[in-house]
């Protein structure tokens, strides 16, 4: 085939040594933006970025089955034993519902693991981290990485105050089964999506599944929004996403990669049964080497890893011109600190200190394998050469350094998951609608949520 040899073969990644700690800033008074109604106080907070050498407890609020808030606590411990944790765990749908009434109690919590900002911002219940991140020179990082993470008083997210930060951030890529490739010619990642295309219809004609995904529960938006990706002006897709006043996803580009995904289905690339496969089971299958290529997070590098061994290999989803740009879908994992802290300087301090500390760094990779985040100048922590682990967190820098991170299309509004891309998507790839029909039809109900 046309691709047979056609790429250099891709160099993994080189094991990395951690860096030096970095020296504590001096204290002082940092002003920060503007902040909606009951949060203007936080804008001229005075920070101390010096750690208290009394004894303090943290309470921290977080999802079950997240281990790497415990993890962090006992490293931070171990550092400054007069630092202790208390840890309460609900489940992600309680903690997400409850979490107005938390913030707002008597005795809040100083962390809390929260997906959405909402009107736990409008209220006055979230601490604007501006000043802190002038402080701590948060500037440094990538802005994407921030940016999904700030609102203004209108309630538009992507500016404004910040008012989370992630422990632990993800990315998003394509993951191909290098045994199926080598058998079809194909010795090395596409450069382009046009090679996409050919290595999709090399592994068609050869009975091979092409794309290993599942809509039963809509994760095949893993591909549709990497697609619409390449070819949207990314600032325009997050000022949707963002719920800017006027923002639209019936764009040029979003119409454009919706109409690849239908060519997709018309081609027969996705499984035939895809409306009938959820995450876990297209995750499995792609496991036990079914599909030449998957769209997927680096949340399965170490699953895919153990099951395929030296057989799978993870890239950025490619540019539509050799050499250009990336753009991938990423979101931290969350987290906000109460206004009614009564220790917002330690709690930043620790928010600081795991994206700086080589231990606290490590930590972050070696349980939930995201990127640290951060300053991308900071060295990545050591994880094994030529793993798939390794080629996330290379993938995760990239990134950064090329601003190409963007939020999940899915968390654009309460509903719209649920509501509307994952019917309309199950219609989309099974070809009963076109890509502008899609496109169209989950705008409309965007309007209905937000109004404008």
């Amino acid at each position: 085939m046309s691709s047979s040899l056609r790429r250099p073969g891709r160099r993994p990644i080189a094991a990395v040594a951690f860096m030096a700690a970095a020296g504590i800033a001096l204290a002082g008074c940092a002003p920060g933006s503007s902040a909606p109604s009951g949060e203007s106080s936080d804008a001229n907070v005075e920070v101390n970025t010096e750690l208290t050498s009394e004894d303090v407890t943290i309470t921290i609020a977080d999802e079950t089955g997240f281990p790497v808030t415990e993890v962090l606590a006992e490293e931070f411990t171990k550092q400054h034993p007069n630092v202790k944790f208390e840890i309460t765990r609900d489940t992600f749908q309680n903690l997400t519902a409850n979490a107005p009434k938390l913030l707002a109690g008597d005795n809040p919590p100083d962390l809390i693991r929260l997906p959405t900002i909402g009107d736990t911002a409008r209220d006055g219940l979230l601490a604007n981290l501006d000043p802190y991140a002038e402080a701590y020179g948060w500037d440094a990082w990538p802005e994407s990485q921030l940016s999904p993470l700030r609102m203004n008083d209108e309630g538009t997210r992507g500016s404004g105050p910040l008012y989370q930060v992630g422990l632990g951030y993800s990315v998003t890529g394509i993951y191909m089964n290098t045994a199926i490739a080598e058998e079809l010619g194909i010795d090395a990642p596409p450069a382009t999506m046009a090679e996409f295309a050919e290595d999709l219809a090399a592994a068609k004609a050869a009975g091979e599944i092409p794309i290993m995904a599942g809509d039963k529960d809509g994760v095949v938006n893993f591909a549709i929004q990497a697609a619409m990706n390449q070819y949207a002006d990314k600032d325009e897709f997050l000022s949707w996403m963002f719920n800017e006043p006027g923002s639209s996803y019936a764009t040029e580009g979003n119409i454009q990669g919706a109409e690849l995904i239908r060519t997709w289905a018309d081609e027969g690339y996705f499984p035939s049964d895809i409306n009938a496969v959820d995450y876990f089971t297209f995750v499995s299958r792609f496991s036990n080497g079914e599909g030449l290529f998957t769209f997927n997070g680096n949340w399965e590098a170490a699953n895919y890893q153990k099951a395929l061994g030296e057989n799978v290999e993870f890239f950025l989803v490619p540019p539509i011109e050799e050499g250009g740009d990336h753009v991938a879908m990423g979101a931290a994992n969350s987290f906000s600190v109460a206004a009614g802290s009564d220790d917002l300087d330690t709690t930043t301090y620790f928010l600081d200190w795991i994206h700086t500390d080589p231990a606290a760094r490590q930590i972050i990779t070696d349980v939930t394998g995201a990127s640290p985040g951060g300053d991308p100048a900071l060295e990545q922590p050591t994880v094994e050469e030529g793993s798939l682990i390794a080629s996330a967190l290379e993938m995760a820098a990239q990134i950064g350094e090329e601003n190409g991170q963007v939020d999940f299309m899915s968390n654009t509004t309460a509903g719209i998951y649920a509501g509307s891309i994952i019917p309309e998507s199950q219609l989309l790839v099974t070809s009963k609608i076109t890509g502008e029909e899609f496109v169209t039809r989950v705008q409309e109900f965007y309007e209905s949520e937000v109004g404008n």
